[in-house]
């Protein structure tokens, strides 16, 4: 059976493995490998790797990082094809997700290519007599990425690449469930040019988080997961005198205003609500009719294009979607929608007992839609996690504003209308990080920023653009002032100032 182990300094091995967790192919069911998990023997080698590695790399000039990011993305297009195989056969997503998920990590290594420019200080001459002000953003040193199975290629280049980019070293713990994929990254960041010690790869489970969030050489955490897990996260590194940045879960919404065009509403939930199999903290799991005709509607379309939505294992290029990651995430799916069900929720769709034939074993749930669910419901508080869409319907916008405003989540939301006021109010108003006008996941580019509020979010400082450099480095202000030699007739004991 196929061994994972870490990568550090350069490689794997070295290290005996007392405790070992097994690797599924969510397609069968069955156990493909095994995967090391370590503690805190394994972090402290990492973490001498990157000490000894990371003073050099934040001396080379940002230009040759960037070259280095340059290489890496031509590295990861020339082998996407093996990559995604890879990705699909350990999470379970079709192979042309798994491709999105690799792009969409690599669109943040394109925004590491131009780290020169990112990095630039601020300069004012003459801000005295004499005297120039400016400013520098210099790498915290070590930082550490805990990732979690739903995007093992897309998250770890999120966090690694502008790490890496602004002059630290990266230290990443991937989900044990799909840990193939970034010990595959690690071996083309090599191949770029990227120094033995500035990336590598630590397995493990909660040991090996809490050696992370505990280690004092480690100066910043990097978290993506549960909301009640990034709490634990956020709490115990700051605790310990760490930066941190936790993302958590998710229950966006997408409001159906009367008038938006529900051809294109139906298109885009089928896609944002079970494409992945829902396993998306930007997935859309609740719809919000506005208006019980608007509610009619929109059901009388969804239920044949559900319907039409084809599984299929990983590979099959028609599959829609494929399986979820284990057997207990499927157990645990299928028992919110009993909840759901037993809350009073109009079960329209029901997906539980979906078996493909050849793949008996797989962890495969079937589309499922609810209608009727109201905000009382647990299935409507909490995250389920996978291909199930509650509709919840809405008297009028000013409760569909609500919905999403109040909900104990606040990761990303959607508005469906032509008007181009209704959204613009909507947009300014809503309590949620992350807004899409007629966009179902709105996911912002590379170049912007990724980042939710409420118990989907704990930090200040999100994912990746600029604040992403902001993260990851600090600011050093230096204020000069080269004297011409003749006496000023000052007095050098009193407060400077600019006067």
């Amino acid at each position: 059976m196929r061994q994972i182990d870490h990568f550090i300094a350069g490689g794997t091995g070295g290290l005996a493995a007392a405790r070992k967790a097994p690797v599924y192919d969510p397609n069968s069911g069955e156990i493909q490998a095994e995967v090391t998990l370590g503690g805190q023997d394994a972090l402290d080698r990492a973490v001498a790797a990157a000490q000894a590695a990371q003073p050099a790399w934040a001396a080379t000039n940002p230009q040759r990082r960037a070259r280095v990011m340059f290489n890496f993305k031509a590295l990861v297009e020339a082998n996407i094809d093996e990559l995604a195989l890879l990705l699909s056969s350990e999470h379970g997503k079709v192979i042309a997700d798994s491709k999105g998920d690799i792009q969409r990590g690599l669109e943040v290594v394109e925004f590491c290519c131009g780290i020169p420019h990112a990095l630039k200080g601020e300069y004012t001459q003459g801000a005295g007599p004499g005297i120039d002000v400016y400013s520098m953003r210099q790498p915290l040193g070590i930082g550490a990425g805990i990732t979690p199975f739903n995007f093992p290629a897309m998250i770890p280049l999120w966090m690694g690449a502008v790490a890496m980019a602004t002059g630290n070293a990266f230290i990443l713990k991937p989900s044990e469930r799909d840990p193939s994929v970034p010990m595959r990254l690690a071996e083309l960041w090599l191949e770029a040019g990227l120094p033995e010690g500035i990336f590598q790869v630590v397995h493990g489970d909660k040991e090996m988080v809490d050696a992370i969030l505990d280690h004092p050489a480690i100066s910043a955490v990097s978290f993506v997961g549960s909301s009640d897990i990034a709490h634990y996260v956020y709490n115990r590194g700051v605790a310990a005198g760490k930066r941190v940045q936790a993302m958590g879960g998710a229950k966006n919404h997408g409001i159906v205003m009367p008038d938006a065009d529900l051809d294109q509403v139906v298109n885009d939930l089928a896609g944002a609500a079970f494409g992945s199999a829902g396993e998306r903290c930007m997935a859309l799991p609740v719809v919000v009719p506005v208006g019980d005709d608007t509610a009619e509607r929109l059901k009388a379309k969804l239920i044949p294009a559900i319907e039409a939505l084809k599984l299929g294992i990983s590979t099959d290029p028609e599959a829609h979607y494929g399986p979820v990651v284990t057997a207990q995430h499927k157990a645990n799916i299928e028992r919110w929608i009993q909840t759901c069900v037993d809350e009073g929720g109009e079960l329209v769709v029901d997906g539980r007992g979906f078996t493909l034939q050849g793949h008996e074993n797989g962890f495969f749930v079937g589309p499922t839609l609810f209608d009727r669910v109201t905000p009382g419901m647990n299935s409507y508080h909490n995250e389920i996690f996978g291909p199930v869409l509650q509709m919840v319907r809405a008297k009028d916008f000013e409760e569909a504003l609500s919905l999403p405003s109040k909900h104990q989540y606040g990761n990303g939301v959607a508005i469906f209308t032509r008007n181009g006021h209704a959204a613009r109010e909507f947009a300014a108003r809503v309590n949620v990080g992350m807004v899409g006008i007629n966009v179902p996941i709105p996911v912002p580019v590379a170049y912007h920023t990724f980042g939710g509020w409420k118990r989907s979010a704990f930090g200040d400082t999100n994912q990746h653009g600029m604040e992403g450099v902001k993260f990851w480095t600090k600011v050093k202000t230096v204020t000069a002032r080269w004297p011409d030699g003749s006496p000023d007739g000052g007095n050098a004991f009193v407060i400077p100032t600019m006067g």
